[in-house]
């Protein structure tokens, strides 16, 4: 949790408006929230190194150099972030850490030093510019500079949190998720995908909430990637600045939250309402991204205009949250069914997380949720409830590339089908403890080489193998559950894992972990 000044300053920063921000940190309350580093994106550096290959603060922006800066934000309780990039130059074409173009020494090790002697505690490592030796693919170009980057980091024995950006220059392309396999290995969090909208000072009330929708979209169905220690970042909290209505910043918040997102605050502070500040700093919903099991929710049910979310938090709770995408108001009722809870009359003790409110004892889930906005609950059910069952819709891509959130993925239908998402019973799973899914009463299964639904029996044909991938495999006949659009459901040979056909996104599983 902190602040970065990318989305709202780009370029346009100095080492006032930095400290300025630092300051509205403690002033506002949100650094006692847990909103305690302050970070400095692209542009801080000069195109060129010193005689002693040195990077060198801008004098322009630093004059009193980025020790004093850092030595500041400490005095304030807080910590410091700095960027740099695994290219020869950072994405903005000022100096960067890496391999020069053409071959030749990197700058991890001595860059590291240099900002242990300022004393950053944190680093995110962009990847604009990384060069491939001849023979070598750019996975293995990328996967070495982040290696050598968290290798020098170790050496020089400061602990730094490492924020990697690999991932996000691979996005839709067939190495994605070999990328997301290996960063967790060499850093603490990873961009995925797409920046999220940046603050036009032109336009200062450009709308923005349809870019959270997109990083959303694209990170909510990567919750295999993560646990405790190693998180999918989905891009910085935008809520409250210009271009995002209340009700969208209720909505950011809550569904980072869902996603248990680092939250990085990326707006300027001073001009922040009273209103935006108390919804950025609500505890309650905190606590939900906070939560030290740290599990990305499971998407129950997605209309056309809404989703519903289900997380599993430490101590027997439960958050709950229903994202109106729609532009008109909402009306939901939740019972414990829909969560997944199957005995008839389970109770729950429910918390509404933005007004506060509480029921000791319920059956449902109420509320009337605006355009744009996200109804969150924290619940406790009672212990006649039993476990939920890991239930939800199972999603691929439809595409890894367009900005479309709407059309991101497609839900897997127990008719045989890949279509849009309508909350149809058919789209409805169940992944049983016997790694089987199961939908209105029959398995999905593999017989003959065709996929279909049979009546549920203790057979390998009707259980799947559910990798880090993504991939679904068949335990019997070891073939890839693929879905084509056109096709519907088959049964292929196992292609390279990032085939968008024969990638899915199962339930989360709330017994674990």
């Amino acid at each position: 949790m902190g602040w970065n000044d990318w989305a709202h300053y780009q370029c346009n920063f100095t080492a006032q408006t930095i400290l300025d921000n630092a300051r509205a940190l403690v002033r506002t309350g949100l650094a006692a929230r847990g909103y305690r580093t302050v970070t400095i994106d692209d542009c801080w550096m000069l195109k060129s190194r010193d005689s002693h290959g040195n990077l060198q603060p801008d004098p322009q922006r630093f004059p009193h150099g980025m020790k004093a800066v850092a030595k500041a934000v400490h005095a304030l309780g807080l910590k410091f972030g700095i960027y740099e990039d695994a290219g020869s130059q950072t994405c903005g074409g000022f100096a960067g850490s890496g391999v020069p173009q053409g071959g030749g020494q990197d700058h991890f090790l001595q860059d590291a030093k240099l900002f242990a002697s300022w004393g950053v505690d944190y680093l995110k490592l962009d990847g604009c510019n990384v060069y491939a030796a001849p023979g070598d693919s750019q996975n293995t170009a990328y996967r070495a500079a982040y290696r050598a980057e968290s290798a020098a980091l170790f050496e020089v024995g400061r602990h730094v949190i490492f924020s990697e950006s690999a991932p996000a220059y691979f996005q839709g392309t067939p190495d994605w998720y070999d990328v997301l396999s290996w960063v967790r290995f060499y850093g603490h969090l990873w961009r995925e995908g797409s920046d999220i909208a940046t603050f036009d000072a032109k336009a200062p009330n450009a709308p923005r909430f349809h870019s959270v929708l997109w990083n959303y979209a694209y990170n909510l169905p990567l919750g295999r990637f993560q646990s405790p220690g190693n998180w999918n970042d989905a891009d910085f909290i935008i809520g409250g600045d210009g271009g995002m209505t209340p009700a969208e910043t209720r909505s950011q918040l809550a569904l980072w939250s869902m996603m248990s997102a680092p939250l990085i605050l990326s707006s300027d502070l001073g001009a922040l309402s009273p209103a935006a500040i108390s919804v950025l700093g609500n505890r309650a919903v905190l606590s939900v991204d906070q939560d030290p099991l740290g599990r990305m929710a499971t998407l129950l049910r997605r209309t056309p205009s809404s989703d519903l979310l289900f997380k599993k938090l430490a101590g027997g709770s439960y958050a709950v949250a229903v994202l109106n995408r729609g532009e008109q108001p909402l009306h939901v009722e939740l019972h414990a069914v829909d969560l997944g809870f199957a005995q008839t009359g389970c109770q729950f003790s429910s918390v509404d997380l933005w007004s506060g409110a509480r029921e000791p004892s319920a059956l449902t889930l109420q509320a009337a949720i605006a355009a744009h906005d996200t109804a969150i609950w924290r619940i406790r059910p009672a212990p006649a409830c039993g476990a939920p069952a890991r239930m939800g819709v199972v999603t691929r891509l439809a595409s890894g590339r367009h900005r479309d959130p709407e059309s991101y993925v497609l839900c897997m239908a127990s008719t045989g089908k890949v279509e849009a998402c309508s909350d149809s019973p058919a789209q409805r799973w169940t992944v049983t403890p016997a790694g089987s899914l199961e939908s209105s009463g029959r398995c999905l299964a593999a017989a003959n080489g065709m996929v279909l639904m049979q009546r549920c029996v203790s057979s390998d044909a009707q259980r799947w193998k559910y990798t880090l991938a993504g991939n679904l495999i068949n335990r019997g006949d070891r073939l890839c559950l693929t879905g084509r659009s056109a096709q519907g459901l088959t049964l292929e040979i196992c292609g390279h894992h990032l085939l968008d056909s024969q990638i899915w996104s199962l339930p989360n599983d709330p017994a674990t972990r």
